[in-house]
């Protein structure tokens, strides 16, 4: 089918599940530090409130000894991922939808760049580094290292939606040397090496840096979260790319990356929305939808990790739901309290299994991609 897909709830056809395949470690650097600060550092406020910040490199049943610069992760974590995974996609398939994967990291993996070395990691949450706009395909810049050329490894698909008229564009690449971050919503946080970037005869700057899972598709319009210079000039390009064909709504620190464990359009008029407090930075008119507000998340629903486990999301990630559907969403079977807040707003619920979604850093809607929906134009939805 021809790639088509500009909002988050229109019934889905064709989806891209990512692969965790061969995942051994973090990669810990400047780039990786400033992604997860909010998870790993000491700093809390209203958005997260039950970290479990843990900085210790692990230790266990991994297959590498521990190297500079890598936190590896136990190897029964990796294989309990591969299974949910997969069982993921078995239930997708069985719903009727076409499921495509990317290509698997083979071994290890470097990226180098005039810059920068970096291990490469696999493409799990593959909604970070591309956005689905319509009929068209556009690679964001990454603002993790060892993801540079994540999006290499769903080239087979890209290649075949290309074939079928969809467009396909790539916003441009950055060095991402260490002055290329925009650091300031972190000052005075525990990251190191912030506040004394290594020079580099690469420095150009600030850099954009910008991923899809910033974004709330609404149609003919777009709400695009910026925490950081490097976000606003990508936002800046996205909107001189898409003049003319959506509209981009900006909101500015509603979370310092990602939003979609923060608001979710359920359907037209509907939103699934962390807490009250949320509200108040959205568009307004989106403030006038009605909104779902889910219980807070029990810390039973985690597996009981061990000090030396690296967590890198907070407990509000199964708010990373699907929408195969307006009326059918797709929900971690561990969150039983939002399960039953969905089900009492009328919803069907199809519950999945994802165990590590804290180990891995993402949740269902991280590591998907929906590239068909049905519905043939951009609908306007704010009026």
């Amino acid at each position: 089918m021809r790639l088509n897909s500009y909002d988050e709830w229109s019934p889905l056809k064709e989806i891209i599940v990512g692969s965790a395949a061969n995942y051994s470690w973090h990669e810990r650097e400047l780039s990786f530090e400033l992604f997860f600060y909010d998870q790993i550092s000491n700093q809390k406020s209203f958005h997260d409130r039950m970290y479990y910040p843990h900085l210790e490199a692990p230790s266990g049943d991994v297959d590498d000894k521990p190297q500079s610069g890598r936190s590896p992760i136990k190897r029964r974590y990796v294989e309990e991922l591969n299974e949910d995974v997969e069982g993921l996609v078995d239930i997708l398939k069985s719903l009727g939808v076409t499921v495509h994967r990317p290509l698997s990291v083979e071994g290890s993996m470097e990226v180098r760049t005039p810059a920068w070395p970096a291990a490469v990691v696999p493409p799990l949450n593959i909604r970070d580094n591309t956005l689905i706009l319509g009929d068209e395909i556009i690679e964001t810049p990454p603002q993790v290292r060892s993801r540079y050329f994540e999006t290499q490894f769903l080239t087979p698909v890209f290649n075949d939606y290309f074939r079928q008229g969809a467009r396909w564009t790539v916003m441009p690449r950055p060095l991402m040397t260490d002055s290329s971050f925009d650091p300031s919503y972190v000052n005075g946080g525990p990251v190191e090496f912030i506040a004394h970037p290594k020079p580099s005869p690469y420095d150009v700057g600030f850099e954009m840096m910008f991923d899809g899972a910033q974004c709330v598709r609404l149609g003919k319009d777009l709400l695009v979260n910026i925490a950081t210079a490097n976000h606003a000039m990508a936002c800046d390009w996205l909107e001189r790319h898409l003049e003319g064909r959506i509209t981009i709504h900006r909101v500015h620190g509603l979370a310092d990356g990602h939003v979609d464990s923060m608001v979710l359009a359920l359907r037209p008029g509907l939103l699934l929305v962390r807490t009250p407090a949320v509200v108040d930075s959205l568009p307004e008119p989106l403030q006038k939808w009605d909104m779902i507000f889910p219980p807070e998340p029990d810390a039973n629903n985690f597996p009981a990790y061990e000090n030396d486990d690296l967590i890198l999301t907070s407990p509000y990630i199964d708010l990373n739901i699907l929408s195969i559907s307006p009326d059918t969403v797709m929900i971690n079977e561990a969150n039983m309290e939002l399960i039953r807040a969905m089900e009492g707003h009328g919803f069907t619920v199809v519950p999945f299994r994802h165990r590590h979604r804290r180990i891995f850093g993402g949740g269902l809607h991280c590591f998907t991609l929906d590239t068909v929906r049905e519905g043939s134009v951009a609908e306007s939805y704010l009026g």
